[in-house]
């Protein structure tokens, strides 16, 4: 099966029939001979394929950085696709020179990638150019040759060559980017974009971020009759309502952790996701994605499963809501039809006076799955804990709430004591197992130690870690 597509590629306007799910990286490649975008891993972690990815919004054109091997060419419809040869111009563009400039490029397999996402966050970023920003753009990358010093000391180059500039046609007046972008915002405008069919039911494969299920069926999903959950805009967005937060599906991760709704009741929710993945992951992986996923250790799910979520699946005209937490049967087992739809994840209000925290350990801080994670929603009055809810991922076939840990800590007072003692009956809820991610009794540990951490966190007034650990 052949899709029509109309879209920008670089500075030219393309019109294709090409399989929805043909990979963005292959049709560079292969069908168009661009070979600057390179292949590296083919699972997201390298950031080799690095490309962006300008959609309209309103009368903007916003871009963000994606890997391409994760993405498929069926989406592209009325969008701009930048490959690192659609940033070449005459002279080296700022970015690549300061890459010069410093020496961060020996081998240079890994140099277009790198160039493509410094130029996104150029594109998108608000306020000045700063080290941090630069170490989140790169935070998708890596380089065997050179290091990482002389990227990150690449900033001081892009403040003096940008600056203060912002928006498309002053970063076009200051050498970052080629001249053609000014005029990507009318010409994306012209392109009549028909809406989707009515959302599919039935055994299809079903892609939607796409950065779990390509790295598991790369090789499948190009030939298959692949639904492309990207297409349905329906499916995407965040209400904030009266009684809660309406979620749709398709929400990225890095639209929820930018989300103002979000924000209200999750301050941190920035710091948990800059652990849980690059920002060229964030920008394709799902809510729904992880959820659907079914991992004992999904990020997501554990902070969801806390905060008490509630999801509405939809089967033609049939629709229906279930609890994350009856969701899942088994290990990779969901309560689901194979022709439900995951379409909206509903987050009940909270009380101003709860607190959330999350928790998570893994071999790498950073960018890893996890060896167990662990969320809590907690509301006291005074040192008494009057509700809680603790969630516990990597312990069980299924991530999990400590119902009973929870029953356990409500009404009590906090100390050590009572914290010891919660960590105690939670132990008596999970079941690990020793794998690669660690022994059954480094597991129970971990979840003792996530356990505390959640208490020292929220309420340091009242217990310290060295009381705790005494």
């Amino acid at each position: 099966m052949v899709t029509d597509l109309h879209f920008i590629l670089n500075d030219s306007e393309i019109q294709v029939s090409a399989r929805p799910g043909l990979l963005v990286l292959d049709f560079l490649r292969e069908s168009k001979r661009l070979t600057g975008t390179k292949e590296g891993c083919r699972e997201g972690d390298c950031g080799a394929c690095a490309v962006l990815i300008g959609e309209l919004v309103g009368d903007e054109v916003h871009y963000k950085s994606i890997t391409s091997c994760l993405m498929p060419v069926g989406e592209l419809q009325g969008k701009h696709l930048v490959s690192i040869e659609g940033l070449n111009m005459a002279a080296l563009s700022a970015v690549q020179q300061a890459i010069v400039d410093e020496g961060a490029s020996q081998c240079g397999f890994c140099t277009p990638g790198i160039v493509v996402s410094l130029t996104g966050y150029l594109m998108e970023r608000e306020g000045d150019i700063d080290i941090e920003g630069v170490k989140e753009a790169l935070g998708g990358h890596l380089c065997r040759c050179t290091g990482y010093r002389s990227l990150k000391a690449c900033h001081h180059h892009l403040n003096r060559d940008a600056g203060s500039a912002s928006g498309v046609n002053e970063l076009v007046d200051c050498g970052i980017l080629p001249d053609y972008f000014s005029n990507i915002r009318r010409e994306l405008q012209a392109i009549h974009l028909t809406s989707a069919p009515s959302l599919p039911s039935g055994t299809n494969v079903i892609v939607a971020g796409g950065t779990d299920i390509y790295v598991q069926q790369g090789d499948e999903i190009p030939d298959s009759n692949a639904v492309l959950l990207n297409r349905y805009p329906e499916l995407r967005g965040i209400r904030d309502l009266e009684t809660h937060l309406s979620i749709g599906a398709l929400t990225t991760f890095e639209e929820f952790s930018n989300s103002p709704s979000v924000l209200k009741y999750i301050p941190e929710i920035r710091e948990y996701m800059m652990e849980i993945a690059s920002i060229q992951i964030r920008n394709r992986a799902t809510l729904a994605g992880n959820l659907i996923n079914a991992s004992p250790v999904g990020d997501m799910t554990i902070l969801l499963l806390a905060l008490r979520a509630e999801l509405l699946l939809k089967e033609g005209e049939i629709e229906r809501t279930v609890l994350l937490s009856e969701f899942y049967d088994g290990y990779k087992e969901l309560a689901k039809t194979p022709g439900e739809i995951l379409t909206e994840i509903r987050i009940p209000a909270l009380p101003s006076t709860s607190k959330i925290n999350w928790e998570k350990v893994s071999k790498r801080k950073y960018l890893d799955i996890a060896s167990v994670n662990s969320a809590a929603v907690i509301r006291t009055e005074g040192e008494q804990i009057c509700d809680v809810t603790l969630t516990a991922g990597g312990v069980a076939p299924v991530p999990l709430i400590l119902d009973a840990t929870g029953s356990f800590l409500t009404g009590k007072n906090i100390s050590a004591e009572v914290i010891r003692n919660a960590a105690a009956v939670a132990q008596d809820e999970i079941a690990p197992i020793s794998d690669v991610r660690g022994s059954a009794e480094y597991k129970r540990l971990l979840l003792r130690q996530l356990i505390f951490a959640h208490f020292v966190r929220l309420y340091p007034e009242f217990i310290s870690a060295e009381i705790l650990y005494a």
